[in-house]
């Protein structure tokens, strides 16, 4: 399921200077839009917004809501959540295994089952409609996700694959895979990261076998919608399933962080769950959020097949358990090659405890920039999807310093202050002076700014 959706806008690319075609599993090859000379070419943003893009091995037509960047396209393909010995890999493992041992089926076998090589490439509809989030929702806008065209899209979250799966006639199962998102840069958040999703179905013998006179309740009524259930739920059914899935994931998570864990949970809002909640857990004497859970839209469930059943879904984040569970600092960490990173999570069982030991920490440098706003259109992710374009891994944390407005022309200005740091090694200020010029320019020629350089 997804987690709590953050709205920016961000401006139109430019689709000049492109070449006719971006081909490649996830890499395209001669996609560079053209620079000024002042502007290394190795730090001009990539953005293919040609008339084809050849992905995953399927080719896919530009139109207009084409938005996707060639430092994504890299992504794409990576799979670090099925990467051995990776601690998004070991995290995944750990609530597979959990699952596995902990609910068993009728024939003994494993309850859930366990997707983690689905495409990341859907369609809108399995994106949005099939959850029922409305045409006009927040969530669907171009300045906020990755579209290859009108109809597909890299996955915003692994709810994407929710109506495909229970309508093959799945009641228990969890999906695991990469998701994209454009959001702010710092150390928490970055525009790929990795989800698992969990959906459970109950009959309504399922549900109630274990309630004494449970012969007698029923899971639907035609009553109404209230902040407690739906419509055609009865208060008895949603209140077992709202317990079920609380206790499931208090489960869970208690397993993975050990006993003595705090837990509480908070009354949220998605579009395809009701209720909502958001578990957030008590660790080192702060609260963080950790999974969005909630009962399924019973429009949800009946769409896809399994009218007479009743169920929840959650959706966790693995870097988030990874960051908390092993200590990980910096969410860019999860995509080094540096040895010194990977071989400490070479364990021989994925129970044993790792205390993440940082690198050497290498000493930041910092840069300013400033310019005039071109108009209304332009938000903070127009600068902050350029600004990763160009500098990739080396920016560690982008922030709005000021804002002005002019007292007489009206003019809004903004500075932001980039903070780089590589994650294995020492930069130079030359290095970040060549990276910097490149973002001045490419602001000034991509989202038409006024520079104040």
């Amino acid at each position: 399921m997804a987690m709590l959706w953050k709205f920016m806008r961000v401006a139109k690319y430019s689709k000049t200077a492109l070449s006719p075609k971006i081909k490649a599993r996830g890499i395209p090859t001669n996609s560079r839009h053209s620079s000024s000379k002042s502007v290394p070419s190795d730090f001009a943003p990539n953005t293919p917004c040609s008339n084809t893009v050849e992905l995953l091995g399927k080719v896919y037509p530009q139109d207009d809501y084409s938005n996707i960047t060639e430092k994504i396209l890299s992504k794409v393909g990576k799979n670090l959540h099925n990467k051995k010995h990776h601690p998004l890999w070991l995290i995944k493992e750990q609530v597979k295994d959990h699952f596995y041992k902990q609910y068993i089926g009728r024939r003994g076998t494993p309850l859930f089952s366990v997707y983690d090589g689905l495409s990341p490439v859907v369609t809108i509809q399995q994106n949005f409609d099939s959850l029922l989030i409305p045409q006009n929702h927040a969530s669907r806008r171009k300045e906020d996700n990755y579209y290859l065209n009108r109809d597909h899209m890299l996955r915003a979250h692994t709810s994407a694959h929710q109506w495909d799966l229970i309508h093959s006639g799945l009641d228990a199962f969890l999906a695991v895979g990469d998701v994209y998102r454009r959001d702010t840069i710092d150390n928490t958040h970055y525009p790929v990261f990795h989800q698992m999703e969990g959906v459970r179905l109950f009959s309504c013998h399922e549900l109630f076998s274990s309630v004494k006179d449970g012969e007698a309740l029923q899971l639907f009524e035609q009553g109404h919608r209230t902040a407690h259930k739906q419509e055609c739920h009865t208060m008895e059914a949603v209140r077992l399933v709202e317990f079920n899935l609380k206790q499931v994931l208090t489960k869970l998570m208690t397993h993975i962080f050990g006993d003595g864990l705090q837990v509480r949970w908070v009354d949220c809002y998605f579009p395809f769950t009701h209720p909502s909640f958001e578990m957030e857990i008590n660790f080192q004497g702060e609260w963080m959020e950790v999974l969005g859970c909630g009962v399924m839209e019973q429009q949800l469930v009946n769409s896809a097949g399994a009218q007479d059943k009743i169920g929840w879904a959650f959706g966790l984040g693995l870097e988030r358990l990874a960051m908390i569970l092993y200590d990980i600092p910096d969410i860019r960490l999860f995509w080094s090659e540096d040895e010194r990173f990977l071989k400490q999570f070479i364990v021989p069982h994925i129970w044993q405890k790792i205390k993440f030991q940082p690198l050497s920490r290498y000493p930041p440098l910092i840069n300013d920039i400033s310019f005039w706003l071109p108009s209304d259109t332009y938000s903070k992710n127009d600068f902050y999807d350029l600004a990763r374009t160009i500098g990739g891994d080396l920016i560690e944390k982008v922030i709005l310093l000021d804002e002005f407005t002019h007292p007489k022309t009206k003019k809004v200005s903004h500075c932001y202050r980039i903070i780089y740091r590589h994650p294995e090694k020492t930069l130079t200020q030359d290095e970040v002076h060549r990276i910097h010029q490149a973002i001045e320019e490419s602001a000034v020629r991509e989202l038409g700014v006024e520079g104040r350089f």
